[in-house]
């Protein structure tokens, strides 16, 4: 369980925040201000610090600034909240070390979103740091297996982010680059003959994106699109070849990779071919709470679009079917949000 130090000197707001990210299964250790904050940084050694900016004894750039000077300590995500919105001031935080900022009052979503995506990064970096003594991140000839490849992506790669609903490439366009997801969920998709969308894939972190020919003039088959918040990052085909020439390791890491998924499409194309409706729409439900990491028991926040797209099946057809499973108990609907309630029996379905 990941451990967030909260700061702030708002009681009621310090409370509720803290309670918020318990039920979403995090410790949590908190200071009334700056100077409490610093303490419990030393003590605590959190995963992670959220913090607001003005506060007694200490400000919140005193904290940073303290967290960042420290060896111990400086690898530590830090998060500034602040009902202050001016541009110097968001500047300020960033310009200190800050990797986020949100003001007040916040989207909970929004801080959750913000802590996994802080989260995701430090533990890339820690992995870049724990293979530094293995290899040179400039020196493409000691990349020796997939995780080196991945931490060349997020060291060397540029770093790009993407809204729910923006293409990260579109169909047609030139395939330069191969992408590596840090954050969020994509989905790769195309238009049959009748103009119906088809999901063909769903990527989620640490997986990898944008793989056709390693030609660099050949065009994209299919279009990729957020389905949440994403943050990817891209490098050049081109070094991604001169990676792969120098590394057998790490060719065929990257082979078994592509294997499993073509695998998982051919499943993906069987179950479109030859299973029921209800069977399809089951298991593509339980597609999406695997690829979007999410539990079973929380509400599943997917467009019924996309969840007949990527099942083959009309939207209508769909929704019929989610109808039978709410009235049979193995769903609830709320507006948009699916809940599962029975597991066990929709991985039954047939």
């Amino acid at each position: 369980m990941k451990k967030i130090l909260l700061i702030e000197d708002d009681i009621a707001l310090r409370e509720n925040t803290a309670e918020l990210l318990e039920l979403s299964d995090y410790e949590v250790c908190t200071a009334a201000n700056g100077k409490l904050g610093i303490e419990k940084v030393k003590t605590e050694l959190p995963d992670i610090i959220v913090c607001d900016i003005m506060m007694p004894e200490i400000d919140g750039y005193g904290v940073l600034q303290h967290v960042a000077n420290n060896e111990a300590t400086k690898h530590i995500p830090f998060i500034f909240l602040s009902a202050k919105t001016e541009h110097k001031e968001i500047r300020k935080g960033m310009n200190l070390g800050a990797d986020d900022y949100l003001t007040k009052p916040f989207d909970e979503q929004d801080l959750i979103s913000a802590i996994e995506s802080r989260l995701a990064k430090a533990k890339i970096l820690a992995m870049r740091e724990n293979n530094e003594a293995n290899f040179n991140a400039n020196d493409n000839e000691s990349l020796q297996n997939l995780n080196q490849v991945k931490n060349f992506f997020c060291d060397e790669g540029e770093i790009s982010t993407y809204k729910k609903g923006e293409s990260i490439y579109r169909t047609g366009d030139h395939s330069n680059n191969l992408y590596l997801i840090l954050r969020g969920v994509v989905k790769t998709h195309r238009m049959d003959d009748n103009a119906k969308e088809l999901i063909t894939g769903l990527y989620k972190p640490d997986e990898f994106l944008g793989f056709s020919s390693f030609d660099d003039n050949s065009p994209y088959t299919e279009t990729a699109t957020a389905v949440e918040a994403t943050e990817v990052a891209s490098i050049s085909k081109s070094q991604v070849k001169d990676i792969l020439t120098n590394s057998r390791e790490a060719t065929l890491e990257l082979m078994n990779v592509l294997s499993d998924n073509l695998s998982d499409l051919k499943l993906q194309l069987i179950n479109m071919a030859y299973s029921s409706v209800r069977k399809k729409t089951a298991n593509t439900i339980l597609q999406f709470v695997e690829v979007m990491n999410t539990r079973p028991d929380a509400p599943l926040k997917i467009s019924r679009n996309d969840l007949a797209a990527t099942a083959g099946i009309a939207t209508e057809s769909l929704i019929r079917t989610l109808s039978e499973f709410k009235r049979k108990g193995l769903v609830e609907i709320e507006g948009r949000d699916i809940r599962i309630i029975d597991l066990q029996r929709l991985r039954e379905m047939e």
